[in-house]
């Protein structure tokens, strides 16, 4: 019945959100209109249970969070990648990109300076200055906050239609002109350059530094520790061995340009510890960029 069709969509939907893709890809266009479930028994199944849970949503996350499938390396085997290379059997767990609001959420988490509250209105992250001036009826200018709403959870973000924040557009979030099922994922040059300048992901790499050169002693215990915080795994010896190159070539070109360390460190609305100095705390944060850029960082392994 209709019952049962609303509860495939649903269990369709959310299972894409943990796997990459549903059990039919069709999130959009589900039945016969759209492509056949490569495991129908299973999203029967599901569907079945969450109708005579009560509709209960998280015990269906639950569910599928707990499997075993879910719990497959996202690492496949050359077997794996043989036979199944768009993991349509499941036989591994699936690599892709955050979606763009989890993308500012990890930084920001990593970073330290996520603010996990739900009170304080809509957040307004920096955006670039001028970016509404084709804005009319009212015409309105963009104020990005200065406190603690700055740095919460990205699901509050302003959105004004059809001047979606930069930061989300670049990561392929919808303008919500119209609604949006499945968005898709693009590799562009925007994104990278984002991840390196955006004041949201600067500042982070900036507080960041600002932990590492506070917690550790040494630079290789700080590099591994960015590593193991930014990528929960500790980096292999080419890895370490280009990250103090980073941090020396950093530390060579501040000494020299002193104003520019200090004009880094003014970037956001957040204040770097006073007490370290300025070339430390520059060099540090280029280190950090260079993790904030990752594919790694971003992707959902």
């Amino acid at each position: 019945g209709a019952g049962a069709q609303t509860s495939r969509v649903f269990v369709n939907r959310l299972w894409a959100l943990f796997f990459g893709a549903g059990l039919s890809p069709s999130l959009e266009d589900f039945g016969n209109q759209g492509e056949a479930p490569s495991h129908p028994e299973l999203l029967d199944a599901l569907a079945i249970e969450f109708i005579e849970s009560g509709w209960d949503v998280k015990k269906l996350i639950k569910t599928m969070v707990m499997s075993k499938v879910y719990q497959h390396s996202s690492n496949a085997t050359p077997t794996a990648q043989e036979r199944d290379p768009t993991n349509r059997w499941l036989s591994h767990q699936a690599k892709f990109r955050l979606p763009a609001e989890m993308i500012r959420d990890n930084a920001l988490q990593i970073s330290g300076l996520l603010v996990n509250d739900h009170a304080g209105g809509v957040v307004k992250p920096y955006q670039p200055p001028g970016y509404y001036r084709h804005l009319n009826f009212p015409k309105r200018e963009y104020q990005a906050d200065k406190d603690a709403r700055q740095y919460q959870r990205s699901v509050y973000i302003h959105w004004q239609r059809q001047f979606l924040h930069p930061m989300l557009k670049a990561f392929d979030a919808p303008s919500r002109e119209e609604c949006t099922v499945r968005r898709q994922r693009s590799n562009t040059p925007q994104a990278a350059l984002i991840l390196l300048n955006d004041p949201t992901f600067l500042e982070a790499a900036v507080h960041l530094a600002g932990r590492l050169l506070r917690d550790k002693q040494t630079d290789v215990e700080r590099i591994r520790a960015a590593v193991q915080q930014s990528l929960s795994r500790l980096p292999d010896a080419a890895e370490e061995k280009l990250l103090l190159e980073v941090l020396q070539k950093s530390r060579k070109e501040y000494q020299g340009h002193r104003a520019a360390a200090e004009a880094l460190l003014t970037i956001g609305s957040s204040k770097p510890d006073a007490a370290v100095d300025i070339v430390e705390y520059a060099s540090w944060t280029m280190v950090a960029r260079v993790l904030f850029n990752l594919s790694e960082m971003n992707t959902r392994n």
